[in-house]
């Protein structure tokens, strides 16, 4: 691997050496430039002949993604290496994907422009409008002005795109005959979400294991499709319904679903942005959000699904809460029409001791295609996006909640009640940052170098340039991720991650050394649930201040192994009770789901984890490359990343597969 890791310091200049000097926040990094960085040499660049060139473009017009044998097959044919091959078809396809990415940008420049126009001619019609009757000019609306603050957008993270949008409907938004419509959908879904939320068969039939409900959708068109109208053509639907009792009062889980920032936060494993366009009404018949939101899988290699709908939330005689979304998409063309929401959401009744019963349905339209196919049966089975998965999600943080409130549960902390509510809200804010920083959401503040392929192509590495940004440590920054399936039950690959007895198995960046617990406290139902600080102990004693940060969580649809290096005086401030906000994290870890319909989950809570069938296990390194922020990435840094990450994939598979 040492030829490898030494192309990381060829710069794209060809003949020119670069040294790069990392001063990382943590000894934890310092090991990963170490990797990085062990010698410095020169490269030059090895140029094509036109003939080899046209011959490589023909191929890649019918094979953008050969396989080991045809490189090694147009190597012999033109005379060159196969890692050049490799590598020319590598910048081929990022040559193509930024050309897309450039024509699709102009697109929407242009699309701006054109709005923005329409917006002045429909400002100036406004500004010029008066009374059929007497001639008087129309009064403004008073509050409008007093309004418009709040009706900003809240993102997290922030996208263009939806800062678009929000400039394209702001003129229609404040159009009271728009907030008429919009209130009138909202209150048709509610409707239809009590009903189908209540309703058996023949609406919901029993699925073949007996253990969920499939909606049966031809009765669904026959008693629902006179306000939404049929399934668009070219989209599948997707209908699923789950129920469970969690420890939570009604108005905390409302709260959790109707505070954007909350939301995104708390469902950071299916949400990688929410962007709250406006309040469109607020009263004593509820609350209407107009809202954009993108979903993801946790792994690189499943497309996200950006929506556009109203929630609307309001609390009915009997005491339930409804919050219920659908679809804007059909009031007016946006660029979030591939993913349509019928009405799904959830009733929330009160039930004694604190908790809450919760029925979930989840309704979607969306275009076929695009999912790996080692995910489609996941996805299918409703586990990535259905009922089941958000409710599972629910469940699991009201019990980390729960548990917060609770001294000393399960913890060998003998720190402050504060310390132990900042160290649970530091590895909340490291596991949601992972999830945003593993999908392949538009929004993602990451640039991406290099795509999918076979075999080892089908690993994804960005870089990010940190400036100015507290949250995350200032430099130059690369992430690696890949997914791939294991036949191994997904709770034996969360329990073998997890463990600090079998981590130097895997975790390459210790370079043999063990871990020692210094901290932990139980999130959630079980032991496997728990936040855990480690201190790094190894031969040499100078070293032993390097402080790792972990996280393990699960659930019946998901487990997650994340963790991050951070720095003692970090450490000793959280557990203080010191605002954790203010560490700079770069989380790394292991998304684990199962590879199929499971079993168990049903009756008070959701605990029951998965014990059977394979796993689809993401893998995501973020590292500190240079702590200057203006490091380029070298050309051999492709090769030696998919090295490094195959290496990992490598020891997992031989510790767990006999």
């Amino acid at each position: 691997m040492g030829d490898e890791r030494e192309a990381l310091n060829a710069n794209y200049n060809g003949d020119e050496e670069v040294e790069v000097e990392s001063n990382s926040n943590s000894d934890h990094n310092s090991n990963v430039n170490a990797v990085l960085n062990q010698q410095r040499k020169r490269k030059r660049y090895h140029r094509h002949t036109p003939q080899q060139i046209q011959q490589m473009d023909a191929f890649y017009k019918e094979c953008p993604h050969p396989d080991e044998k045809q490189r090694n097959e147009l190597s012999r044919q033109l005379g060159i290496e196969p890692i050049q091959v490799k590598f020319w078809f590598q910048n081929k396809r990022t040559q193509m994907k930024t050309q897309h990415e450039h024509k699709e940008n102009s697109q929407l420049r242009t699309d701006n422009e054109r709005l923005r126009a329409e917006n002045l001619r429909f400002r100036e019609a406004l500004s010029n409008a008066s009374c059929p009757n007497c001639g008087v000019p129309t009064l403004r609306d008073p509050n409008s002005s007093l309004r418009q603050p709040a009706m900003g957008s809240t993102e997290t993270p922030s996208s263009s795109a939806a800062g678009n949008l929000w400039r394209w409907t702001n003129n229609e938004a404040q159009s009271e005959d728009y907030r008429a419509v919009v209130i009138e959908l909202a209150t048709s879904a509610m409707e239809e979400l009590v009903r189908i939320a209540q309703l058996g068969e023949p609406l919901w039939v029993a699925s073949v294991d007996r253990h969920t409900f499939v909606l049966n959708h031809e009765e669904y068109f026959r008693a629902f499709s006179r306000v939404f109208g049929p399934k668009s053509d070219g989209f599948k639907s997707e209908a699923s319904r789950e129920s469970a009792v969690v420890p939570s009062t009604a108005a905390d889980a409302v709260h959790y679903l109707m505070d954007v920032e909350e939301w995104a936060n708390v469902f950071s494993g299916v949400v990688s942005q929410a962007t709250n366009l406006q309040v469109v009404s607020s009263g004593l018949d509820g609350t209407y959000n107009e809202v954009v939101q993108v979903f993801h899988v946790p792994s690189p290699v499943v497309p996200t699904r950006e929506s556009y709908f109203v929630r609307h939330c309001r609390r009915h005689m009997d005491g339930t809460w409804a919050v219920v979304d659908v679809s804007l998409d059909h009031l007016h063309s946006t660029p979030f029409n591939t993913c349509r929401r019928r009405p799904s959401g959830c009733l929330i009744q009160d039930m004694p001791n604190g908790y809450s019963k919760v029925v979930w349905v989840e309704h979607v339209e969306l275009e076929e295609g695009g999912v790996h196919s080692i995910y489609k049966p996941l996805i299918t089975a409703g586990l990535a996006f259905g009922a089941r998965r958000w409710l599972a999600i629910l469940d699991g943080h009201c019990r980390r909640v729960a548990i917060g409130l609770v001294p000393s549960h399960g913890a060998n902390y003998l720190g402050s009640q504060e310390g132990k509510r900042s160290l649970l809200k530091l590895a909340e804010i490291m596991v949601t940052r992972f999830c945003r920083g593993v999908n392949s959401s538009i929004s993602n503040t990451w640039t991406t170098i290099s795509g999918f392929g076979s075999g080892s192509d089908n690993v994804k590495i960005m870089t990010r340039k940190n400036v100015d940004d507290p949250s995350t440590p200032l430099g130059f920054q690369l992430s690696i991720a890949t997914s791939f399936w294991l036949p191994v039950p997904p709770k034996r690959v969360f329990d073998f991650l997890r463990a600090n007895d079998t981590r130097k198995e895997w975790d390459m960046l210790l370079n043999g050394d063990d871990v020692e617990e210094m901290v932990h406290i139980v999130s959630g139902n079980d032991d496997g649930n728990r936040v855990t600080m480690y201190q790094v102990k190894g031969n040499d004693p100078s070293l032993n201040q390097r402080i790792i940060l972990q996280e393990s969580r699960k659930d019946p649809t998901a487990s997650y192994v994340v963790y991050a290096p951070i720095d003692v005086v970090c450490a000793n401030m959280i557990l203080g009770g010191g605002d954790p906000s203010h560490v700079p994290l770069l989380p790394s870890g292991f998304a684990i789901l199962p590879d199929g319909p499971t079993r168990g989950g049903h009756g008070r809570g959701m605990a029951t984890q998965v014990e059977t069938g394979g796993s689809l296990l993401t893998v995501a390194l973020q590292v500190l490359v240079d702590s200057a922020p203006e490091t380029n990435l070298s050309p051999g840094s492709v090769a030696v990343a998919n090295k490094i990450i195959c290496d990992i994939m490598d020891k997992i598979r031989e510790a767990l597969i006999p």
